[in-house]
């Protein structure tokens, strides 16, 4: 199978009310943990590469990549997408380099120049065959480049959302209803103490999200910053020699809860980030006289499998739906 747009994907998953996982990847390990896991449960998969990762591994590398993959992973529908594209130019350069589908991220423009460029991108990405998501509302955390200090995040407004795509013609639209980028998207001052003990981030704003449900039926919402921060995961880091204190993420949940409204894509990556991280860490600790990467990247692959695994069947809802 080659690769897709996100259109029928997400035509799909509104219809079923579950998410497609979007997935960052940087490097070969990353990518065949993520496509193995969704050929096994046979679910679609979103690949993501952001503007940092072009820069670490060359965008020929990781498109090559992501074709081989769909090449060992025929059964599933792939999608190669651009993550918080920062310019037209960045976009054109995926859309020429191969992407099916980019997203121009305006959200720290003001309303009417973030049209603007979204709309420039659109009419290029169009006749080009590629899809494209816009977003509204900022999102506080660090995210590669993508930076938001805390307390200068902003929630969509429900009121701009059918003027911008409309005017736009984007189409899927990222929302901020609360999530955040990074491993630290709450602080404890944040959260609050259940009856075990264990830090419960704020809710997400769900009644902005049903709002813009009403407003922009049958249109598929996606949710930025949307990492559960496994805390298996964090104690391995900090077990081995990490300093990670109060990395929180967002309740699985709440997420289960948004894929069964309007949100057709869930972006993922922190968690994978500290799966390998955490693995490698435990790995040189328990064999500090071996050196092969071969050794210890085939065990954090083998995590990140699982993690995957487990966000396609619990969390995302989309396992069996390719």
């Amino acid at each position: 199978m080659a690769l897709v747009t996100s259109t029928e994907m997400f035509k799909k998953a509104y219809k079923g009310g579950y998410a497609v996982g979007a997935f960052n990847v940087n490097n070969m390990e990353i990518v065949q943990g993520i496509t193995e896991a969704c050929q096994e449960e046979k679910a679609p998969v979103i690949l993501q590469v952001s503007k940092g990762a072009r820069a670490y591994a060359n965008h020929t590398y990781l498109v090559k990549l992501v074709e081989a993959a769909v090449i060992n992973c025929p059964d599933i529908p792939v999608v190669l997408h651009l993550d918080h594209g920062p310019d037209f130019e960045t976009c054109k350069a995926c859309i020429d380099g191969g992407f099916t589908s980019v997203m121009i991220d305006g959200s720290h423009l003001s309303f009417k120049e973030n049209i603007e460029v979204t709309k420039k991108v659109v009419e290029y990405a169009h006749d080009h065959g590629v899809v494209v998501e816009g977003e509204l509302g900022t999102l506080a955390g660090i995210e590669d480049e993508v930076v938001v200090e805390a307390g200068h995040e902003s929630y969509t407004k429900p009121e701009e959302v059918e003027e911008f795509v409309t005017k736009t013609g984007v189409d899927s639209l990222a929302i901020a209803i609360g999530t955040s980028h990074g491993a630290y998207k709450f602080t404890p001052a944040q959260c609050t103490v259940n009856e075990q003990g264990i830090l419960v981030p704020p809710a997400l704003r769900f009644d902005i999200l049903e709002e813009i449900c009403k407003i922009l039926p049958d249109f598929p919402i996606v949710l930025h910053g949307s990492s559960s921060v496994p805390q298996e995961y964090v104690k391995m880091v900090n077990a081995f020699g990490g300093k990670m204190p109060n990395a929180i993420g967002v309740p699985e949940e709440q997420l289960r809860q948004a894929a069964k409204l309007a949100v057709c894509k869930i972006n993922i990556d922190s968690d994978l980030r500290l799966a390998m991280t955490g693995t490698i860490r435990k790995f040189f600790a328990e064999h500090p006289d071996k050196f092969d990467p071969r050794e210890y990247l085939k065990p954090a692959r083998a995590n990140i499998k699982e993690i995957v695994r487990h966000k396609l069947i619990n969390v995302l809802g989309c396992a069996g739906k390719a």
